[in-house]
């Protein structure tokens, strides 16, 4: 997944020190027979990490010891945070998309070239540093032995100047074709990172088919994407409810991740924090009202091996009567929901009408949150109701949070129309 840099921008920490004066702690990819393990000040460091660089404490507090950035805009602020707090920034740095970058432009490449170079001057002595992101996802109808011989060129140049970092480039998922294009022109790629949502089950099988036998990390992970799932008449796509998303967390990092030790070197789930991206719920681990969701339970279970202190309520079955449908304006949507709390909290239902959100982009770059409409906000109701529709005509989405009132979330929603 593409993430838009006023995304990253908008998720940055609150708080970091002051800039002072560095010495790296190196970090090292080894390999003993087919086994493949990384090291950060010569000690074995399993990657525990997040998309984001929001609700760092958070994340720490969780057993997270990594972060990821798409960008170096506030590269020298969140590498002195994530340091702060014991933890390691892989730091992305931007490289260029088809839909305006050339990869067999000699000129636009030298560019590219300068500005990487300069990056990794200005950052690489930061012991906050765990390896460089080149790139996310610039493959994108851009396959060409062009694009990885430039990637090739850019690994040698960080290489060069930094001894201490290994390099990582992040593909959309992978294919027969783009891993035997990486094989043979990228030697001096250390680390593979893999975004794969409704695919990253069977990932492993199918880098080994592929022909991958370097490390890998998995670079963004999570629900199935709104690329991936069913959609309505007028191009709505059905959300997974929370506790369906945190099943999926779960069932992929025990089988690609956890599974495949000696192989994968770690992952960073997404997104640590909230974003538009179809709907605002879609692909944060929390929500945008602040709590958190099942998802961030199942994680700290897997990096610590204990329960978070406040489990967040699950979604045991979920009926609307006018999910992905033509409802009658002003007519009523039939709604039952069975949800729980694994500490038997009280929960409250909240609903809320939107309409569906009209300008969709990939990844939602620049895709604005849909309004909510008038009168439709946040109503607290049963598990068990009758909503009453609106008269205007239109493509709508029914939000429903069930809280815990301590900080915990559960969520689901159904879009319908009005024609």
């Amino acid at each position: 997944m593409i993430t838009s840099l006023s995304v990253l921008i908008a998720s940055a920490v609150s708080t970091g020190p002051a800039a002072q004066a560095y010495f790296p702690i190196p970090v090292r990819v080894v390999r003993s027979g087919s086994q493949w393990q990384l090291l950060r000040n010569g000690k074995p460091f399993e990657i525990k990490g997040v998309g984001g660089t929001g609700r760092m404490d958070l994340l720490f507090e969780n057993g997270g010891n990594a972060m990821r950035t798409w960008g170096t805009e506030r590269a020298g602020f969140e590498l002195d945070a994530v340091h702060a707090r014991g933890g390691a920034l892989m730091l992305g740095i931007w490289l260029g998309h088809k839909s305006y970058f050339d990869y067999a432009n000699k000129e636009q490449t030298a560019k590219q070239a300068a500005m990487v170079r300069g990056e990794v001057l200005k950052y690489k002595d930061h012991p906050g540093l765990l390896m460089w992101g080149l790139g996310n996802e610039m493959e994108i109808n851009n396959d060409t032995p062009e694009l990885w011989q430039h990637i090739e060129e850019l690994c040698k140049i960080v290489k060069s100047i930094d001894p201490n970092h290994p390099t990582v480039t992040v593909v959309a998922d992978i294919s027969d074709q783009k891993i035997a294009n990486i094989n043979k022109y990228c030697p001096s790629l250390d680390i593979l990172g893999v975004n794969s949502y409704g695919g990253l089950i069977s990932l492993p099988d199918r880098l080994k088919k592929a022909g991958w036998t370097r490390p890998y990390v998995i670079t963004e992970f999570g629900p199935t994407g709104p690329w991936e799932n069913a959609k309505s008449e007028w191009n709505a796509a059905l959300e997974p409810n929370s506790s369906v998303k945190a099943a999926k967390y779960a069932a992929d990092y025990d089988k690609s991740i956890a599974g495949q030790k000696g192989w994968c070197l770690g992952s960073f789930a997404f997104l640590w924090g909230d974003k538009q991206e179809e709907t605002p719920t879609w692909f944060g681990m929390f929500l945008p009202t602040g709590e958190k969701t099942e998802a961030v339970d199942v994680i700290r279970q897997r990096w610590t091996g204990k329960p978070s202190p406040n489990l967040a309520p699950r979604i045991l079955s979920e009926k609307c009567s006018v999910s992905r449908k033509d409802a009658v304006a002003g007519g009523t949507a039939e709604i039952e929901v069975q949800a729980s709390d694994p500490e038997g909290d009280s929960l409250q239902y909240w609903y809320e009408l939107r309409w569906e959100t009209g300008y969709k982009t990939y990844a939602g770059e620049n895709e604005q949150k849909p309004d909510v409409v008038p009168g439709y906000d946040w109503k607290m109701l049963g598990p068990k109701t009758n909503l009453k529709l609106p008269t205007r005509p239109g493509a709508y989405r029914i939000y429903l949070r069930v809280t815990d009132g301590k900080g915990s979330a559960a969520t689901v929603n159904w879009p319908f129309r009005i024609r």
